[in-house]
């Protein structure tokens, strides 16, 4: 279990455009890990933590809104990897305040090392934390570093 008398954890896992196309696109940028592979890390890591996991992608900015705004009162946290959408999407940083969720914000690039576009996120301010650059380990990280938080909100 997850440690505290509340019930089980539940974490959405929320993962932006061109994600889908992950292990075939950029592979020295965003290694050759599929989307697919990375879900099957974060199943297995949930379960030892005793959390349940969802998983979305989308390609569309309004999908990914629609899904944020369905986690409230549904989820109890949310990490996001917005992608391209993290430097331009003032919607998705609204939905995300809307529901008023910790969210953890990972990127699989360190996008302070790419173009200076990339430098900027929308939802870097609001989240809980930033990890970046860590790979597809970082949605492990980010899923320990949700649960600790969640646990920490409840207290002993």
């Amino acid at each position: 279990m997850n440690g505290t008398s509340a019930p089980p954890w539940r974490i959405l896992v929320i993962n932006g455009p061109n994600l889908n196309l992950l292990g075939r696109r950029e592979t020295g940028i965003y290694g050759a890990m599929t989307l697919a592979d990375i879900e099957s890390a974060c199943r297995r890591k949930a379960e030892s933590l005793g959390v349940e996991i969802d998983f979305h992608q989308s390609n569309h900015e309004g999908e990914l809104v629609e899904r944020i705004q369905a986690a409230m009162g549904v989820v109890d946290g949310i990490i996001i990897n917005p992608a391209a959408y993290t430097h331009t999407s003032i919607a998705i940083r609204d939905a995300l305040l809307a529901v008023n969720l910790p969210v953890m914000e990972v990127h699989l690039s360190n996008i302070h090392r790419r173009e200076a576009f990339r430098h900027h996120s929308y939802i870097s301010d609001i989240a809980e934390g930033v990890i970046a650059g860590l790979g597809a380990d970082g949605y492990l990280y980010a899923l320990d570093a949700v649960v600790r938080h969640l646990v920490a909100r409840v207290g002993p």
